[in-house]
């Protein structure tokens, strides 16, 4: 990857940070995990919001702390599951894994994943995986629990 991208990427990834999308927790929520990275201490809730009577994702919100790769990886994931049926929206936590935990050698599918395929460069840094991993753990959880 030309250094170039790299910095287009991590640019993407600090503007989520700061300013992130789908942050705040709402009434209404067909369910909620809270996960914590005890590595670094990263926590999120994340609540996941689908339509009655369906299986379609309305909305994804969360609130949490940590690294700059966390909180972003939060704000992505949230323009990923818009609309989507929980059963896409695990096939793409599935892919997301995938990618992280290649360690570089799988390229996040842009498809599937949108603007969270910036993420892609993490999966070389051991340490980092579970920190773009947290709201995506959260988000699994979630939807087995408006499944049960």
């Amino acid at each position: 990857m030309s250094s170039e991208l790299e910095g287009l990427y991590q640019q993407v990834i600090l503007d989520h940070a700061r300013r992130p999308h789908g942050f705040g927790l709402v009434p209404g929520a067909t369910s909620q995990s809270h996960q914590i990275n005890p590595t670094c201490g990263d926590e999120i809730t994340l609540e996941l919001h689908v339509e009655p009577g369906s299986d379609i994702v309305t909305a994804m919100r969360w609130e949490g702390h940590g690294c700059a790769i966390s909180q972003a990886s939060a704000s992505l994931l949230t323009d990923v599951a818009d609309g989507l049926t929980t059963t896409e929206l695990s096939r793409r936590i599935d892919s997301f894994r995938l990618a992280m935990r290649s360690r570089g050698t799988i390229e996040p599918d842009e498809d599937l994943l949108g603007d969270a395929v910036v993420l892609g460069g993490v999966s070389r840094y051991a340490g980092r995986v579970k920190c773009a991993m947290l709201a995506w753990v959260a988000a699994e959880h979630a939807i087995a629990q408006a499944a049960a």
